[in-house]
């Protein structure tokens, strides 16, 4: 896990609204729930949009990984705190870059088995490998509660979000990721899997320990 801090231009009154609407609306987000919002349309309505993404691309590349962004789908998202999780069944191959660009409520996101604890304002990026269980959290929490995130507070986080290829080596060696590949264990699974002593396991929402299976029970 990698994390900094980049000037990221607040974002227009009139966009910020939309994205309230958006988010309101159409989205209903609850607390823990993470989805996409139309970065096509905030684009027309965001004259800083270049500069944010420049900001993480100087990041990325101080850290050696030079046009890894340029070359990497992007995404707008939205949160209402995030339950653990991984992401390895959907973006095994890949690595999250968050740009963050919310000012400070008071969350962070914490990686529950490196105790990584990042602190979200405007600004913050980070680059984590997609199999660790992470959470956006209420800061002074070691867990996710949906209290929390009462109806009547603003606990709502908007990013950028990139995938990374974690097969560029770039991006391999700057997370430290090392491989132990084992084809014949791979070849009769159908989908993206994280294993743990050799069982698949999954990630309890709450807490973010592992579990045996995937779902969802600690």
């Amino acid at each position: 896990m990698l994390s900094g801090l980049v000037d990221a231009p607040a974002p227009p009154a009139r966009l910020a609204a939309d994205w309230q609407r958006e988010i309101s609306f159409r989205l209903s987000l609850n607390p823990g729930d993470v989805q996409a919002l139309p970065l096509p349309r905030a684009r027309t309505r965001w004259p800083d949009y270049r500069r944010c993404v420049q900001a993480a691309a100087d990041w990325t590349h101080a850290l050696g990984l030079r046009d890894a962004l340029a070359s990497s789908d992007v995404a707008l998202m939205a949160c209402r705190g995030a339950k653990y999780h991984h992401d390895v069944d959907q973006y095994g191959g890949a690595a999250f870059c968050n740009l963050f660009l919310s000012e400070d409520k008071g969350l962070d996101l914490h990686f529950a088995h490196t105790g990584h604890r990042i602190p979200l304002a405007r600004g913050t990026v980070v680059i984590f490998d997609t199999g660790q269980p992470h959470a956006v959290i209420a800061r002074g929490s070691n867990s996710f509660d949906v209290a929390d995130f009462p109806a009547d507070q603003d606990c709502t986080q908007i990013f950028l979000t990139w995938e990374l290829p974690i097969e560029n080596a770039q991006v391999s060696q700057a997370l430290r990721i090392t491989y132990d590949t084992d084809p014949l264990a791979a070849l009769p699974l159908a989908e993206e899997q994280v294993w743990l002593n050799g069982a698949r396991v999954g990630v309890c929402p709450n807490t973010g320990r592992w579990h045996r299976g995937d779902s969802g029970e600690a």
